[in-house]
């Protein structure tokens, strides 16, 4: 793939203001990236000529970055793939429940990167897999891939999630859960709440009350592995299907845990995305329960 150009014009609140303080105020560009185009050949441009990070601009002015090329280097291994949006500099991909997000030890040809990049060597592209946020394995959803540095740590800034879960047991009003969390001792994925962990913030409000059930909207302060399913465990109302975490098995076979809604302002285009996914099957069923 070749490089990528992003184009800025400058602003009249930023002539007469040096090209770095321009790049990184008003552009997002990383101090790091900012570097890294300073070693690349017309790395950073204006009306084709090099800019210097200490050079004055005008309004008005044109400044193209040519971001380097971008290899993937994830085994590209065939599979499904549900493409809720994609440009240049972003996809989206609603995520099956059982598929890992990232190569493991344990699963090292059969997550969604290994799929992406097949279909990546199909069509001629290569970037590297930068997952914008992460779901676990058994946790559905949508999961927003950035194609490119800059497009990546941009998007951390502006992304909104929304979670839809199902909790054993009745809640009926709105709640936050404020415990730090850690990981339980002698283990390497199970987390557990204890004064000494790390802050993590959850917030939840009911949409449907069932027979033993509640299906819950839930957004995240913080977010930190397994925190959803850590905290609903620790007020006494595990995921349904989280045995993990003392859920009960007997309904539905995973954590009952699907990313619903996604929201961000596209870094370059500067729109408003917003990105929906349906419950899955699963999940559904559980309303009847």
């Amino acid at each position: 793939m070749s490089s990528k150009n992003l184009i800025f014009t400058v602003p009249n609140e930023y002539d007469n203001v040096n090209a770095k303080t321009f790049l990184r105020k008003h552009c997002g560009v990383s101090a790091r990236m900012i570097a890294r185009l300073k070693r690349e050949k017309n790395g950073i441009l204006r009306d084709k000529k090099i800019l210097k990070t200490i050079d004055i601009l005008n309004a008005g002015d044109i400044v193209v970055l040519n971001l380097p090329e971008d290899k993937n280097e994830i085994a590209p291994v065939k599979g499904d793939l549900k493409i809720l949006f994609e440009d240049e500099y972003i996809i989206v991909i609603d995520k099956p429940d059982g598929v890992a997000v990232h190569p493991t030890k344990i699963h090292q040809r059969d997550t969604l990167a290994n799929f992406l990049a097949y279909r990546q060597k199909q069509l001629g592209e290569s970037y590297t897999f930068r997952a914008v946020n992460r779901l676990d394995k058994d946790t559905s959803g949508i999961v927003v891939v950035a194609k490119d540095r800059y497009t990546a740590s941009n998007l951390f800034k502006t992304i909104n999630k929304k979670y839809i879960a199902v909790c054993e047991g009745i809640i009926e009003n709105f709640g936050t859960i404020d415990k730090p969390i850690k990981i339980l001792e002698g283990h390497t994925i199970q987390r557990v709440c204890a004064d000494d962990g790390i802050k993590s913030v959850t917030r939840y409000k009911p949409i449907s009350v069932y027979k033993n059930h509640t299906m819950l909207e839930i957004t995240l302060e913080t977010g930190h592995t397994h925190q959803i399913r850590c905290h609903f465990s620790s007020i006494g109302h595990p995921l349904a299907g989280d045995d993990m975490y003392g859920g009960s098995l007997e309904f539905i076979k995973r954590q009952a845990l699907h990313c619903a809604f996604v929201s961000f302002i596209h870094p370059v285009t500067k729109e408003k995305i917003d990105i929906s996914s349906k419950l899955p099957k699963d999940i559904e069923k559980l309303t009847s329960i």
